[in-house]
């Protein structure tokens, strides 16, 4: 069974520095029938505007993740990190037992475009944590690359949770299929172009939750970039 959350009915948001769209309910969004899907509770595309960001806040006990799609992001925490993610790089901060963080658009003449994604723990009061890695456009073109699992497998990120995300980039015509062993299910989340999912449309945007299906047949209709999350 496939359910398809298009793009054009999610939350959004617009305060000027920030232009965001909300796959979930977050912040002053609040949908009961859109709270999230399995461990993933936030997909926020999120575009901010030249010097500006988010300043000094907490968090704690959730697996986030960073991914930017254009520009970049530059990253502070409670935890001695600092750095900018670009294109490419994928960032990790396990929350755990309480992170203060801040993120501000690097760039004073050009906006960020990221996809900010938040999982829930497979338990409370881990210590916190911090991984940031580039997985090289070769790595995922034409192919599903993981870039976070439970274990850190295949030099993937350590997500402190039973997921498999992976992140591919297709050319037109394009496809790869993803298997399901027993019990799982996935979320498809389309960063660029568009895709069918078992036959289902998919923009850019669009989102869809996935169950009850042995294997997952991926095609991209034009140049696509999507994420695959793979659920227990």
């Amino acid at each position: 069974m496939i359910t398809l959350r298009p793009a054009r009915e999610r939350g959004h948001a617009n305060h000027g520095w920030l232009d965001t769209h909300y796959t979930f309910s977050f912040s002053n969004y609040y949908d009961p029938r859109h709270m999230g899907f399995r461990s993933l509770r936030v997909i926020n595309e999120d575009r901010i505007a030249p010097g500006q960001g988010f300043g000094t806040h907490g968090h704690r006990d959730m697996e986030i993740l960073t991914y930017v799609v254009s520009g970049g992001l530059e990253h502070r925490d409670s935890m001695g990190n600092g750095e900018v993610i670009r294109p490419n790089e994928w960032q990790r901060m396990s929350a755990g037992t309480g992170v203060m963080h801040r993120e501000f658009n690097a760039s004073k003449e050009e906006p960020v475009h990221l996809l900010q994604i938040w999982l829930l723990p497979e338990a409370e009061g881990i210590r916190p944590g911090y991984e940031q890695k580039v997985f090289a456009p070769e790595e995922k073109t034409g192919k599903l690359k993981l870039v976070a699992s439970r274990e850190g497998r295949e030099d993937s990120l350590k997500i402190h949770q039973n997921v498999a995300l992976y992140n591919a980039v297709l050319r037109g015509g394009e496809a790869v299929e993803h298997r399901f062993a027993p019990g799982r299910h996935a979320w498809v989340q389309v960063i660029k172009g568009a895709v069918t999912l078992n036959g289902t449309a998919l923009s850019a945007g669009d989102g869809a939750a996935v169950s009850d299906e042995t294997a997952l047949d991926i095609r991209a209709v034009e140049d696509a970039e999507f994420l695959l999350f793979d659920l227990a």
